[in-house]
């Protein structure tokens, strides 16, 4: 019995130890920014801070595969492609969408860590949107557009020249080729 729970112990630990490594530290760094009406902060995910009680399957997983002639698009768990907005700003990062735009773009929120598949884990991050926090990549916060019905959609692309599916690094995604 002892030695079972020396094993569940020691399992543990690794993933605490592999989850904190691959997330980066735990500051939290809030400022305000000239727009008083967006909160502006970001955060490094610690799992640690948010550790779920369930197992790391609860995670958000993120993706990256291409699609519609792009060098690789950013896609949730259910293979939803998610965008950034050319009017929100990365270090700090700051969300500008709100009211009426989260209707149509929804903030990507997280609760209980993220899973990243070919995507740098430093890039990862939150912003503070209501108390909750919003997904960043390469400090842009995270949204998926409710055109998107289907997995592999990605129907939100140029929406009004602002809004693109986001690539691995944080940037917009590009044609392939």
């Amino acid at each position: 019995m002892i030695r079972q729970h020396m094993v569940l112990a020691s399992a543990a630990g690794l993933v605490s130890a592999l989850l904190l490594t691959g997330c980066g530290s735990a500051n939290d760094v809030s400022s305000t920014g000239p727009d008083s009406s967006a909160p502006v902060a970001t955060a490094a995910l610690d799992p640690a801070a948010s550790a779920p009680a369930a197992p790391a399957a609860t995670a958000t997983l993120l993706t990256v595969r291409e699609m519609k002639g792009t060098a690789g698009v950013v896609t949730d768990d259910k293979g939803m492609t998610l965008y950034r907005y050319d009017k929100d700003r990365p270090n700090p990062s700051k969300w500008t969408c709100a009211g009426q735009c989260t209707k149509t773009w929804k903030p990507v929120m997280v609760q209980d860590g993220v899973r990243a598949e070919g995507i740098e884990k430093s890039l990862l991050g939150t912003v503070h949107r209501d108390g909750k926090p919003q997904l960043t990549l390469g400090g842009w916060p995270l949204y998926r557009y409710v055109g998107d019905t289907d997995a592999g959609q990605m129907n939100g692309q140029g929406k009004d020249q602002q809004w693109y599916a986001v690539s691995p690094t944080g940037r917009k995604s590009t044609p392939s080729g």
